[in-house]
């Protein structure tokens, strides 16, 4: 059996869990109600559904397909990206302090594919290739995701045409996520899987 299922049965992670869906929720409140200077042309009602999405979409489909114990480490994993992306943008970190952005690409891209791992070691309680397929899911992830910045900037959806991309920005990004990736890779199948490779 893969350890994140022992994981998955704590109480400290589903508090962690609620208490980053609670903070996503109540950030994006504040951006897009009280909406504070910080965020200004940052795009937050356009990022809302997406985002929120990452908080709503696994309870739904965990209900749906009956999922037991309920997958809180993937859950919690998945939405957490998000969450750091959103207070980023609203204590104005992204604009005081620029290597934001790149830190956040690697980080939240360790935990991304750790998420993808948590949700794989319910149901594959193997090791085998596992490092090299978190990898391959990382930099498939970061791959769309300039995709869609870039096709953001170009048509300027809710207001985030002022996105700057520049050739250098994008590679970097997509190196600074792929490694990121492989980090959460290697950290989630010695954490999460099983502890041998039967």
């Amino acid at each position: 059996m893969s350890h994140v299922l022992e994981l998955d049965r704590t109480p400290w992670v589903r508090i962690v869990n609620y208490t980053i869906k609670a903070a996503l929720f109540a950030a994006f409140f504040v951006a897009i109600v009280i909406e504070p200077s910080t965020v200004e042309g940052k795009a937050m009602g356009f990022r809302a559904p997406l985002f929120l999405a990452s908080a709503v979409l696994v309870p739904v489909i965990a209900k749906l397909r009956g999922w037991e114990p309920y997958p809180h480490t993937a859950d919690a994993l998945a939405a957490a990206p998000f969450l750091l992306d959103t207070l980023g943008n609203l204590f104005g970190f992204y604009d005081d302090y620029p290597v934001t952005d790149d830190i956040l690409h690697a980080l939240n891209w360790v935990l991304l594919v750790m998420a993808y791992h948590a949700f794989r070691f319910r149901n594959v309680h193997e090791r085998r290739d596992a490092v090299m397929l978190g990898y391959g899911f990382g930099a498939l992830l970061i791959i769309w995701w300039e995709v869609m910045e870039w096709a953001v900037s170009e048509d300027g959806f809710g207001g985030a045409g002022n996105l700057s991309l520049t050739y250098e920005d994008t590679v970097f990004d997509l190196f600074l996520s792929s490694t990121g990736g492989l980090v959460g890779s290697v950290i989630a199948v010695y954490l999460l899987g099983p502890r041998s490779s039967a």
